[in-house]
């Protein structure tokens, strides 16, 4: 349990600070086709986290989201979704038990979810005071996590799969450019499942949000698969007009 550092924020966050309201973030990134989440790891301890924080008085709740994921990923412009309330009785108080009943972090926190969308390239883990480490994992390796984590990340890993079966997901997670290979690889491993190779040709290109690129990837020893980018504006159409 770290000591000093929360003790030490407890006193500004008081003054700066809503109370009882924090954000946790589920920051999914895909490489290697894998899909992974980025997580802090307590100092002195072997237990993970959610990167996560408190709302300041003077910026709205979607503002410091973004705040937050900013300062621990360095990622901005990314594709940001509210998900859930978390507010069961003693999610938070518990963990901080040994401390004096005037910290901070020992009130009674409801804590709003959002998940984020980001490429790993445009990602640089970044370890606060509280933090020995801040890495990517596998949702496949999920190590004992605080609080109700585990529980948030259930959720958030729902709510993606919920959202790409009616709306495109793959602008933040994937490369400029990609294969329709990598691309159904991605929505194969949200889902958990295999999709058919024409079904899901035919329907990514009925939107309308790819473009093919007059090159194929260079290499191997096969036929070169071909090259698509997203059409960034027929994108965020399709973020609002799908239904699959």
């Amino acid at each position: 349990m770290i000591v000093k550092e929360v003790q030490d924020a407890s006193a500004e966050l008081w003054e700066n600070a809503l109370p009882h309201i924090s954000i946790d973030c589920v920051v999914f990134g895909f490489h290697n086709n894998s899909l992974n989440v980025l997580m802090p790891k307590l100092k002195g301890e072997q237990s993970w986290m959610l990167p996560g924080g408190y709302v300041y008085k003077d910026e709205s709740i979607d503002d410091a989201a973004k705040r937050i994921l900013f300062e621990r990923t360095g990622a901005d412009k990314v594709f940001l979704n509210a998900f859930g309330v978390f507010g069961n009785l003693n999610r938070s108080e518990d963990y901080f038990k040994d401390y004096p009943d005037n910290l901070w972090h020992k009130q009674r926190f409801i804590t709003l979810g959002y998940y984020a969308l980001v490429n790993h390239n445009d990602v640089n883990p970044v370890t606060d005071v509280y933090s020995d480490s801040c890495e990517w994992i596998s949702i496949e390796n999920i190590p004992n996590l605080v609080m109700d984590h585990k529980n948030i990340l259930q959720k958030a890993l729902q709510a993606l799969r919920e959202q790409i079966s009616h709306k495109p997901i793959g602008y933040n997670l994937l490369p400029e450019t990609f294969t329709m290979p990598e691309l159904q690889a991605l929505y194969e491993i949200i889902l958990g499942q295999k999709l058919n190779r024409g079904n899901f040709y035919r329907k990514i290109m009925r939107y309308n949000i790819l473009v093919k690129l007059d090159e194929p990837r260079k290499g191997g020893a096969h036929k070169a698969p071909n090259l698509y980018r997203f059409d960034k504006e027929n994108y965020k159409k399709a973020l609002n007009e799908i239904n699959w």
